[in-house]
């Protein structure tokens, strides 16, 4: 009897054991959750805020880190024979250990500058007869990506502040501390880094993303407002934006077009990133409620209809991330080329095999009729998930050629083309 007591008592905590260790591993293995609808999330997110709420298919995806001192002069020449292009077009590095390159704007005299993603730093790159000079000309900025140059002045928004350094080209050794000509932004760090956009009238389009993957907003953010440098005025122009991080003016209507990376965590192909258009001011273009123009949010749609919302002129496909992009105004391409729109895709990293890391090309009516899309440029992906580059920006050449910023590879290429 005692043997078979004793046996009871040896299974019992057998159990226990097995059953405390299946606990343990479920919790190991419990997927990860945010609660992301209060202030306290938005002040102080977690440091892997955007992993936003797990789900099994796609558990344990983070973004990868890229190479902190960018890709060798070797590398680099590797790699432009890997980058597939139409016919007559060629592609060759302008410039490297440009490290983190994003936005890039051109100064009146031909300085090419450059903002950074985390390091800070804004770069002007000078052309002393063939040969390119990578000189760092700021430092210590919060997240400098959006740039632009006018009148003289270089505009550098970082995080929660628009900042002019006049003169800009002329002061290279030494621009200044700069004056703040617009701060009423949030300081939110998480989806905060922005674009600058210019239109006819001088004034800049900044969009403002939402520090978390998916929820109710701030009312200060999901949105992007138009703002006058010179007098600090702005004004709300679009509603329901996630997270946008490049856009340009139509130069056949005046209209502003940007692109859009949809929310995270839902699955591998949904939802679809976008290409929008701005025809009215005060448009809602439908987060957190609605994705990719017909995909109501599981959880935040909350009885609103995807209707209600202005759906996208393009569904460029899931997890592309759409960053920079340009209409083509210049002569050197075909003529065909003439008012397309050039987009930087930065490429995936909430999904098993990436994609993206490329530069698609959209043709498209100034009234965002007819568009079709087509890839321009890719071989920045080996594989699966190895990046080789990550182009995030784009800008015309005065000779008609573009630049593309790759912050992967710490680089600038030039894209050319020649009958």
């Amino acid at each position: 009897m005692k043997s078979a007591f004793n046996r009871s008592i040896l299974a019992l905590a057998a159990f226990l054991v097995v059953a405390g260790a299946s606990q343990a591993d479920a919790q190991q293995k419990a997927l990860k959750k945010y609660e992301s609808g209060t202030k306290d999330f938005w002040t102080n997110p977690p440091p892997d805020w955007f992993l936003g709420d797990e789900t099994e298919a796609q558990k344990g995806q983070a973004p990868p880190s890229g190479p902190p001192t960018g890709a060798s002069d070797a590398e680099l020449a590797a790699m432009m024979k890997k980058i597939k292009l139409p016919d007559g077009f060629s592609i060759e590095v302008y410039a490297s250990n440009v490290l983190e390159a994003r936005q890039m704007a051109w100064g009146d005299k031909g300085t090419l500058f450059v903002g950074s993603f985390s390091l800070g730093n804004v770069y002007a790159i000078k052309d002393n007869g063939g040969k390119r000079e990578v000189k760092t000309v700021l430092k210590g900025l919060n997240m400098p990506t959006g740039l632009a140059f006018q009148d003289g002045a270089l505009y550098v928004v970082a995080i929660n502040r628009l900042i002019k350094y006049e003169n800009a080209e002329a002061n290279l050794d030494n621009l200044g501390a700069g004056k703040v000509v617009y701060d009423d932004m949030p300081t939110y760090v998480a989806h905060g880094w922005k674009y600058i956009a210019v239109d006819k009238d001088g004034w800049f389009y900044l969009p403002f993303g939402p520090p978390f993957n998916i929820g109710i907003p701030p009312t200060s953010v999901s949105q992007v407002r138009r703002v006058d440098p010179k007098t600090g005025n702005a004004e709300i122009w679009a509603l329901g934006v996630r997270n946008s991080v490049g856009g340009d003016v139509d130069p056949r209507s005046g209209r502003y077009w940007f692109t859009e990376n949809a929310r995270d965590w839902i699955s591998d192909d949904m939802p679809s990133d976008k290409l929008n258009m701005i025809s009215k001011i005060g448009e809602h273009f439908g987060y957190p409620y609605c994705h990719q123009g017909d995909m109501p949010d599981p959880k935040f749609a909350m009885g609103h209809k995807c209707d209600e919302f202005t759906p996208p002129v393009v569904k460029l496909g899931a997890h592309v991330a759409p960053l920079g992009m340009k209409f083509y105004t210049g002569d050197q391409f075909p003529p065909e080329y003439k008012n397309n729109i050039l987009i930087a895709e930065h490429g995936s990293w909430n999904r098993y095999k990436y994609q993206g890391a490329r530069i698609k090309r959209v043709i498209v009516d100034a009234d965002g009729k007819n568009a079709k899309s087509e890839i321009f440029a890719s071989g920045w992906l080996d594989g699966d998930t190895n990046y080789l580059g990550r182009p995030n920006d784009i800008i015309l050449a005065k000779d008609g050629s573009i630049l593309v910023a790759d912050d992967w590879a710490g680089a600038i290429y030039r894209i050319s083309y020649k009958k």
